[in-house]
């Protein structure tokens, strides 16, 4: 067997895509993050599906059915993302309205489509050749400080969520925000415990790595990473310490590397930064001059081309990944429709066969290849629901508050 890390010879590599193809036939790739919902919302308040009819070519998406079934998708945790912006009551309606886009898609597509509530229903899924769908809240301002929203979120077809996105919330600091906790608050640890209770996977994407240690320490079942990537690499808030991914193993979590251009790439990264200081710049000198401020930028972008992401770097955080938490902690969590930019070589979701087919080109065996396509988030999910099912023959529903254990009002 070639060993991880050692290339195929030139000659080798013809059959490479065959292979690939033939795994996601076999197993389930199950992805960990996309955006479809909100795409569709930024298109069409409503969510009419007339306006993105996804049965064909859609160009302004990264999804379409075509592209799915091309790339081999076996189940798909649906974002019903809405942005940090949204607080309180304003984010609860528009969440639920996300969870209603992914049932309405559903409903409309059953022979594409396919509810899955449980690791199980995902796998019955696949196997009828249908994509299973799960939805996943990112942000804990979806439940507006409410363990009994919560429940209801879980009871409406949520199956993970992500403790804070951009913005930090008041019982859990964000990786993107001034610290304010240092980690989770009282409250945030209950929120854990329920999420636990109820057999919802606790989604640490987006969370500052004091709130990832709190998480995996308080979580009694196994965490995940929808959409994230290794900071040894690519040095970023978003970004996950090895400190943390060496948490991994004994939790049983599983990181699901996204291919946001910025999280991958290290050039990219920090052009982001050069250009996000010109714009600040130009914005401070021409506050009235919109017009003048979009030209030059423009200008700027020309003479300072944005570097590219690649495939191979993707497959590099993956290799990094394994090296520090193991084979059986690797997902994948593209993040279609919710990025700006695409890695060179993984634009869509028709793209994956691809990623695939460079791991075996590195000598993963097929055996670990299935894993990372998403045997391992299956078994922590199984993990899950079984923790579920034991802290619920113990204990009812919380009814804690945010008032009682943290003092806010």
């Amino acid at each position: 067997m070639l060993a991880v890390g050692a290339l195929l010879p030139l000659g080798a590599q013809g059959d490479l895509k065959t292979r690939a193809l033939a795994l996601h036939r076999e197993a389930p790739l199950v992805d960990g993050h996309n955006d479809y919902p909100w795409a569709l919302r930024e298109i069409d308040r409503g969510g009419d599906f007339s306006r993105a009819d996804i049965t064909g070519s859609v160009p302004r998406l990264m999804t379409d059915i075509p592209r799915l079934r091309a790339g081999g998708m076996g189940a798909q945790f649906w974002s019903v993302y809405v942005p940090s912006t949204m607080q309180a009551t304003e984010a609860v309606r528009a969440t639920l309205e996300q969870i209603d886009i992914v049932h309405r898609m559903m409903a409309r597509w059953p022979d594409t489509f396919q509810l899955a509530l449980t690791a199980e229903s995902a796998e019955q899924a696949f196997k009828a050749g249908r994509i299973g769908s799960m939805m996943g809240m990112e942000g804990g301002h979806s439940i507006d400080n409410s363990l009994g929203t919560l429940r209801q979120m879980y009871a409406a077809g949520a199956r993970y969520m992500t403790l804070t996105h951009s913005d930090n919330v008041p019982w859990a600091d964000a990786a993107t925000a001034e610290p304010k906790l240092g980690g989770l608050s009282a409250f945030g640890e209950e929120v854990v415990r329920e999420m636990n209770r109820l057999g919802m996977l606790v989604d640490l994407s987006h969370v500052s790595p004091d709130t990832m240690k709190d998480a995996i320490a308080v979580s009694e079942a196994p965490v995940i990473f929808s959409h994230s990537t290794a900071r040894a690499l690519c040095n970023v808030p978003r970004a996950v310490p090895d400190d943390v991914l060496a948490l991994l193993p004994k939790n049983g979590g599983v990181l699901m590397v996204t291919f946001v251009p910025g999280f991958i790439s290290q050039k990219v990264a920090d052009w982001n930064l050069l250009y996000s200081a010109q714009q600040q710049l130009m914005r401070a000198q021409f506050p009235s001059n919109s017009a003048y401020v979009s030209a030059g930028l423009e200008r700027w972008r020309s003479e300072h081309p944005e570097p590219r992401a690649t495939l191979s770097e993707v497959a590099d955080h993956i290799d990094h990944i394994r090296k520090v938490a193991g084979i059986d902690h690797i997902g994948l969590g593209g993040d279609f429709d919710g990025i700006t930019s695409v890695v060179q070589g993984l634009e869509d979701v028709a793209t994956y066969p691809a990623l695939t087919a460079e791991l075996l080109r590195r000598g993963y065996s097929e055996t670990d290849v299935k894993k990372i396509l998403g045997g391992n988030v299956l078994r922590a999910w199984r993990q899950a629901e079984q923790v579920a099912t034991r802290l619920r023959a113990s204990r009812g529903p919380s009814t804690r508050t945010i008032e009682q254990m943290d003092g806010r009002r």
